[in-house]
């Protein structure tokens, strides 16, 4: 049995006429009339009773129409989840995100316009170090990935950058030097700086301590944070300050003041990544809103 002989015989069903069934189907009435006696035979049972003006079910015939519109429902309903799968307007997309890059504006914006614009595709988040965005991507875990620039193995795949991001000083509120507009990192050589492990961010990491270094002096570092996300909270608790990105001063700490760096500027870039080959066409849809 194929799924056509379903179809035939359905539309004979429903039309009860093989002619007009025919025409319904865009074939003649001699081979429709063959495909349902081979259905017939191959069943063991009649379907229909032919009467001189169309045709009638029989009690198995009508078991099998009932079934058989299921069948064809089923079908048809897999088919074009399937296809919109392939066009990529259902599915999954499984993005990942460098550490504070989630707590960006632009990030937001694009992710509730992806969301507007393809509501059918789910989105698998996953929040990893650099290193670990990157194996995950080349290994096909990930479909695109939220990254911090300068990051050596992003010229490993197609990416664009989304915003660019002030670096600013986390002080703790009592410190002498918070309740100023801005601050020198010159002003900090002799305090401790909180870092994140290196291969967390290589390239912010580098960024910090050489901009530190451009101001004359080398940092005194002191407790890492597990993540960049926790250097504010090591911050109010007096372990330290931290230059961490802009979008974290948004993070509601009430014993920090993140100020602006005064004579010198350090920014950080936010990218999103993909794979050069063998995207999926939901990847493709968030660089295209891009």
């Amino acid at each position: 049995m194929e799924l056509r002989h379903l179809r035939y015989f359905v539309a004979v069903a429903g039309t009860g006429h093989f002619t007009r069934a025919a025409e319904q189907l865009g074939i003649s009435q001699p081979p429709l009339s063959q495909q349902i006696q081979r259905l017939e035979h191959e069943i063991g049972t009649p379907l229909l009773k032919r009467l001189t003006r169309g045709v009638e079910l029989t009690e198995a015939g009508k078991v099998l129409y009932d079934d058989a519109l299921t069948i064809i429902k089923l079908t048809d309903a897999a088919f074009e989840r399937t296809r919109a799968v392939a066009r990529g307007i259902n599915g999954t997309l499984r993005i990942g995100f460098a550490t504070s890059t989630a707590f960006n504006p632009q990030v937001f914006a694009l992710l509730h316009r992806f969301r507007d614009k393809y509501p059918g595709i789910v989105l698998e988040p996953q929040e990893k170090d650099m290193a670990g965005l990157m194996t995950a991507m080349g290994e096909g875990a990930l479909d695109a990935a939220f990254i911090r620039l300068p990051c050596e193995r992003s010229k490993d795949f197609s990416f664009k950058v989304l915003d660019i991001e002030e670096m600013m000083v986390a002080l703790p509120k009592k410190h002498p030097l918070s309740q100023g507009k801005d601050v020198r990192l010159a002003a900090l050589r002799h305090d401790t700086l909180i870092t994140f492990p290196r291969d967390l961010s290589p390239g912010l990491y580098d960024a910090v301590t050489q901009a530190c270094e451009d101001a004359g002096f080398t940092p005194r570092f002191g407790q890492q944070c597990p993540q960049i996300t926790s250097a504010l909270s090591m911050v109010a608790t007096g372990f330290g300050y931290a230059v961490v990105p802009a979008s974290l001063s948004k993070i509601d700490e009430n014993n920090v003041r993140c100020l602006p760096l005064a004579g010198q500027t350090l920014t950080t870039q936010i990218a999103l990544a993909w794979r050069r080959t063998d995207n999926c066409k939901a990847a493709l849809h968030l660089v295209g809103l891009l």
